[in-house]
């Protein structure tokens, strides 16, 4: 099946993870399979992740030699590799064009549909959040992760709302909320937005996900492999920011951003290159939904992967 996009920040990825015959690299959010068909035509083998079992159907016709796809949490990653393992590991970070695209996903407050939210298919859906969740948990979870100023007369308003009429679909919560901040006002942003994403990150447990997911490619790459990784707003990229700095000892352990880990351990990680990179001039023209997009890279040394402290 032809992939619905081209994934951000490729030829940057492929340059960083230099793809070739004999690596064995690890495309940790498989999507649509943009990463992992460029990958595969430079001559390396794939291992590939993703929770959403409707990413098998963007499998077909890649080479089942060089190619396996793994139904499994990229946080899970290094059971399935084993330690030490492979030669890279790329993670996109955060939902996909193609899960936005599809209403029935219930990702999109532009697309009518149910309120889901799943990237896998199981567990709570943004529904039995939006219903179930008390107020404090609601507006904790809008202000932390879509880090919504008003996340508290939003959720009042939710739970007021609910009381006489559960939330089912996508357009009803988002004209909910629009309506509960007064409306668009020529905001070119939707007043929507921060909320969905904060709903979307916390169905899915997005960023322990990608805490998990960076400790799991730590010891899963070999000394010499590279880790490439995509992210797409600040909660993210702090994350893999603070993560980095810390495991290459450029920055104190201990930080609020980053899980902790035993002292005095020696760097498991060098940074490929200062700070992030971006979308180019052309890919933004191409592709507007990049311009958020970042990269951040490193080199796995030969230490021993850090432990959790205890």
């Amino acid at each position: 099946m032809t992939a619905p996009h081209v994934p951000v920040l490729l030829n940057e990825v492929v340059d960083a993870l230099q793809p070739r015959a004999g690596k064995v690299l690890v495309d940790g959010t498989f999507g649509a399979g943009g990463y992992s068909r460029a990958l595969l035509s430079a001559g390396a083998a794939i291992i590939a992740f993703d929770r959403d079992p409707s990413a098998a159907r963007f499998a077909d016709g890649l080479p089942k030699g060089r190619f396996r796809l793994v139904e499994r949490r990229f946080s899970e990653l290094d059971q399935e590799t084993g330690e030490a393992a492979v030669d890279g590991v790329v993670l996109d970070i955060g939902v996909s064009s193609m899960q936005i695209d599809e209403a029935e996903r219930g990702f999109s407050f532009m697309r009518d549909g149910p309120l889901d939210m799943r990237m896998a298919a199981d567990g709570p859906t943004a529904a039995d959040l939006v219903n179930e969740a008390e107020t404090a948990e609601l507006a904790r979870i809008l202000f932390v992760y879509g880090e919504e100023r008003e996340s508290r007369r939003i959720a009042r308003a939710i739970v007021k709302r609910r009381e006489e009429q559960p939330f089912t679909r996508t357009l009803e919560l988002a004209e909910f909320i629009e309506k509960a901040l007064g409306g668009r006002r020529g905001a070119k942003v939707h007043p929507a937005t921060r909320s969905f994403q904060a709903i979307r990150i916390a169905v899915n447990e997005e960023l322990s996900e990608l805490e998990a997911g960076l400790v799991a490619a730590e010891r899963a790459l070999k000394s010499g492999g590279r880790l490439c990784v995509v992210t797409f707003h600040s909660l993210e990229d702090r994350i893999v920011k603070t993560f980095l700095a810390v495991r290459a000892g450029k920055t104190p352990a201990g930080s609020r951003h980053a899980p902790p880990v035993e002292a005095g351990a020696a760097p498991s990680f060098q940074l490929l290159f200062n700070g992030h990179q971006g979308p180019s001039a052309a890919e933004l023209a191409a592709n507007p939904r990049a311009r958020s997009a970042k990269l951040r890279a490193a080199v796995r040394t030969d230490a021993p992967a850090w432990r959790a402290a205890a």
